[in-house]
């Protein structure tokens, strides 16, 4: 008897903490998507707007829209709904682009047969997140261009500083009258680390493109594979970014069915950007996204009154490094091993106009504050006859003097009008 008393209590217990456990999972899913959000929005470049938001005990639906900061060509309305469990949130949606206004009327009406669905999962005690888009095959037509996409995936997941995306596409074709352009199979994985407020932040891509083709009536052109490689770290001093483009065996079949026009390999480092002014610069994109409209563009005069902080982040004296140049060209007999860096001159910068730079009398001061030099290593002897050289000059040093480029000494040659 004493323990059918029990019974009651206990159901009433298990029906409490089942209550506080979903609203616990409801509290800590907004949470997590709201810190998601503000992260997105702290590196500068999108722009989060929720337009709606209804939060419940068992289910939560909202609608965003997402865009690029500066410009809005172009914007992603992303619809959820949210079924909140004991230990997990599932989540699905719908994905729809759409294109600005102005674009559109340039562009025409752009649809597609279906709007795209995602799927995904947070988990309540870790904050692990995992969201999943599969997009079907479709084809979009306009003006006689045709874009078609064979099918693709893209999966995102991780937690508050350390956030993980693989996008693969099967293959995209464009077509503009008689030439075509193939791209595919893509694939691109990237790595973001940060902490709060992306004071810090690192980030790694690698974007693998199996196949590229070029058609055109007169001639073909085929490249495979191509990779690129970045690398984007801010610490307390300075940002620095990596990057490498490895070209595979580039085809022209039609000339050369069994010889490669080119391969190779560029690596180059761009560094001492100055922190703090990339942060500020940050900060006033953010600043700028609270004051506008969603709907509208940037409003007029961004640019100048980001200019006073861009300067800002010259101070250090950019550098340029390019470790490897390594082209080979069978088809041609040549190969260049080259190397070298450029220096930017960072003093009195309240001289140069970063809005005035369409402009060539702006573009020829900026071009002064450049100095370096490049050594191409065991040149052939064509090149040196190219460049008004003796034949048997094997190292070619070109230096960089306020913008004026000079060959073992000597200025450098008119190579064309």
């Amino acid at each position: 008897m004493r323990k059918e008393r029990l019974i009651v209590p206990i159901l009433a217990f298990l029906a409490i903490v089942w209550m506080a456990a979903q609203l616990l999972s409801s509290v800590l899913f907004e949470r997590g998507l709201r810190q998601a959000l503000e992260d997105l929005e702290a590196r500068g470049e999108w722009r989060v707007t929720r337009t709606e938001s209804q939060q419940g005990w068992l289910t939560s639906r909202g609608r965003l829209i997402l865009s690029p900061l500066l410009g809005r060509p172009w914007r992603l309305e992303l619809t959820y709904n949210a079924r909140h469990g004991i230990l997990s949130t599932d989540v699905e949606g719908s994905l729809l682009p759409r294109l600005d206004t102005v674009l559109q009327q340039a562009v025409g009406e752009v649809t597609a047969p279906s709007v795209p669905r995602w799927k995904g999962r947070y988990n309540t005690l870790s904050g692990h997140t995992e969201l999943r888009l599969s997009l079907a095959p479709f084809v979009i037509q306009q003006n006689g261009r045709e874009l078609a996409v064979r099918g693709g995936r893209l999966r995102v997941e991780g937690v508050f500083g350390d956030w993980h995306l693989r996008m693969l596409l099967d293959q995209l074709t464009l077509t503009d009258g008689m030439a075509q352009l193939t791209l595919g199979p893509t694939e691109l994985a990237s790595r973001y680390t940060y902490i709060d407020d992306a004071y810090h932040f690192t980030q790694r891509d690698h974007l693998h493109i199996e196949t590229l083709q070029l058609h055109y009536p007169a001639y073909d052109l085929q490249l495979s594979p191509l990779d690129l490689h970045s690398h984007m770290e801010l610490d307390e001093s300075e940002l620095r970014i990596n990057g490498e483009l490895v070209v595979g065996d580039v085809m022209i079949p039609s000339e050369a069915p069994e010889t490669p026009l080119l391969n190779g390999r560029i690596a180059m480092e761009l560094s001492r950007l100055n922190a703090d002014a990339v942060r500020q610069v940050f900060r006033r994109l953010r600043q700028e996204a609270s004051w506008g409209d969603a709907s509208l563009p940037m409003a007029e005069g961004l640019l100048a009154r980001l200019e006073p902080d861009l300067r800002q982040m010259l101070t250090d004296s950019p550098r340029l490094d390019v470790t490897t140049i390594a082209i080979n060209s069978p088809l041609l007999g040549l190969r260049v091993d080259a190397d070298g860096a450029l220096f930017f001159d960072a003093r009195d910068l309240d001289e140069l106009s970063v809005t005035d730079l369409g402009e060539e009398k702006e573009q020829a001061k900026w071009l002064e504050r450049i100095d370096g030099d490049f050594t191409w290593h065991d040149a052939p002897a064509v090149a040196a006859l190219w460049l008004g050289l003796p034949l048997g000059t094997r190292e070619l040093e070109f230096d960089v003097v306020r913008g004026v480029w000079r060959i073992n000494g000597r200025p450098m040659p008119e190579l064309w009008p």
